[in-house]
């Protein structure tokens, strides 16, 4: 990391404006995604998160199979702004990662310890968010721009064909990513200052809770 892990995140941003191309070596980034794998922390040690890595023909596939999916879903006007956000961002980026965790590793858990039963997908939901800010942290501080996409569970069925993929991963979420051509586009809201958000009871014996007005 160029930054560190503070000024890191706080650098993290949402691109949508990316091109073709990388500053860093494919190598490189399948490193980024390897060292997020094996330093990220799970509920249970379960290490359930899968990740694809789709480069080049690959990476434009899926963004057609995107497109043709929800070409069969929505309006043809409707569909005309979601392809040129798909044409214009999303597919016109270097790679996409995408992101699953697997159901079977979920399941088995549950199996294991009945008491937390429902309770384990909710925490691989935990364990996925967790790889991708690690991974969208460390791509952007490379020099790349990434956004988070959600076609899911649209795509998921035409995914598992195309790739073989085994069915009991569960897809996720998807991370197109590319040589930003402008500053961040999207900052966090900034509507809500910390202590909106963080508890911080005046004595330690006081219950603190994460959104005080909730």
């Amino acid at each position: 990391m160029t930054r560190d892990f503070k000024e890191a995140l706080r650098h993290r941003r949402t691109y949508y404006h990316i091109t073709d191309s990388s500053p860093i070596s494919d190598e490189q980034i399948k490193e980024i995604i390897d060292f997020a794998v094996m330093n990220v922390p799970s509920a249970f040690n379960s290490q359930s998160t899968r990740i694809v890595l789709l480069l080049g023909k690959n990476h434009k596939k899926l963004w057609e199979i995107t497109k043709e999916t929800l070409k069969r879903l929505v309006s043809a006007e409707v569909f005309k702004g979601t392809e040129a956000k798909i044409d214009g961002s999303l597919a016109a980026g270097y790679g996409t990662i995408l992101f699953f965790e697997d159901k079977a590793v979920v399941e088995q858990l549950q199996d294991s310890f009945p008491t937390y039963y429902d309770k384990f997908p909710v925490w691989a939901q935990q364990t996925s968010a967790m790889h991708q800010l690690a991974i969208w942290t460390m791509l952007e501080d490379a020099g790349l721009g990434v956004s988070l996409q959600h076609y899911n569970p649209l795509i998921d069925e035409t995914v598992y064909a195309e790739w073989k993929l085994d069915p009991k991963w569960e897809l996720v979420a998807q991370m197109p990513f590319g040589t930003p051509t402008e500053a961040e586009l999207f900052l966090h809201d900034g509507t809500h200052p910390p202590e909106d958000n963080i508890g911080f009871p005046a004595k330690r014996e006081q219950a603190w809770r994460r959104h005080p007005s909730a």
